[in-house]
């Protein structure tokens, strides 16, 4: 960890629910061989994607096609996640590197990313190609500039997808929202678009199989999701908060949590205090979960 402030998960390999189905040797191998197969593709439509007309469809099909070739059924809830035109700030939790295929297989939209994921094979060039801006977490010093970006972005009309979280959890247990981002809706004076991802087996239980904690490689993860059988991404678009609703990035970072929470079953009450006349702000929340129906 370079700096104090650098986000951290404690959730391991002891959060992972035991008892998953999985799918033989002989399975595992043709979904990766299927993965390979869409990755070819992807590179070889790559011209396509500097076409205004033609990039949505293309990275829509690349990342649909990497959720069927490892047997993730996608499953959309909620409202169209459209910006009619605008830009908007799209935030998620945050539990596996599913998550950012999962939101483009939706929406394909821009992303603030890691700047390690550049490195990352394929995923790294086909999110780099999709006009990603990258953040250094290890330089504290980078991160006006990067928050500028991400304002002038959303200004020009881009939907940008941010994971506020600042790294994986297990899914079963989240981090808080951290505000730095949220700063960027703001100046550019656009909505927050909360989106609230959940991860089940084809019974309907909870699964935390798919995340990608802990000290594990992209590789581990990925053998990992391989070889689970039924595996169901939930998406709920929760509704837009619109700007001027909060009035710092603080209380926009409370909002959007408490929506995403919200959506995923959990009771997030805001406690408020009193700041000036007549204003209140959300300085802290209890949050209380309890089982939801599968």
């Amino acid at each position: 960890m370079s700096h104090p402030w650098m986000p951290a998960s404690p959730c391991g390999d002891g959060c992972l629910t035991p008892g998953a189905p999985s799918v033989g040797g002989v399975r595992r191998a043709l979904r990766f061989t299927a993965a390979v197969g869409v990755v070819l593709l992807a590179f070889g439509a790559l011209p396509a994607m500097f076409v205004p007309r033609c990039r949505d469809s293309v990275v829509r099909l690349v990342f649909r096609g990497v959720l069927r070739a490892f047997g993730v059924r996608l499953v959309v809830r909620g409202e169209p996640l459209d910006g009619g035109g605008r830009g908007a700030l799209v935030v998620n939790n945050h539990i596996s590197w599913l998550d950012i295929v999962a939101v483009n297989a939706v929406r394909p939209m821009r992303a603030l990313a890691k700047r390690e994921i550049a490195g990352w094979p394929v995923l790294g060039t086909l999110v780099a190609r999709g006009g990603s801006i990258f953040l250094d977490r290890e330089r504290l010093s980078t991160l006006p500039s990067t928050i500028d970006e991400l304002a002038a972005a959303l200004r020009a009309g881009s939907l940008v997808n941010v994971t506020p979280e600042g790294t994986t959890w297990c899914g079963l247990a989240s981090g808080r929202f951290r505000p730095a981002t949220f700063q960027a809706a703001i100046d550019a004076g656009v909505p927050v678009r909360p989106l609230a991802l959940r991860y089940r087996m084809a019974d309907g239980r909870e699964t935390t199989q798919p995340a990608f904690i802990g000290p594990e490689s992209l590789i581990d993860s990925l053998k990992r999701v391989a070889a689970l059988r039924g595996l169901v991404l939930e998406v709920t678009v929760c509704g837009e908060i619109a700007p001027g609703r909060a009035g710092d990035r603080r209380e926009l970072a409370a909002l959007a949590e408490a929506s995403v929470q919200a959506a995923l079953g959990n009771v997030a009450v805001p406690s408020q205090r009193r700041v000036g006349r007549g204003a209140t702000r959300v300085s802290e929340k209890r949050r209380l979960r309890f089982a939801t129906p599968g």
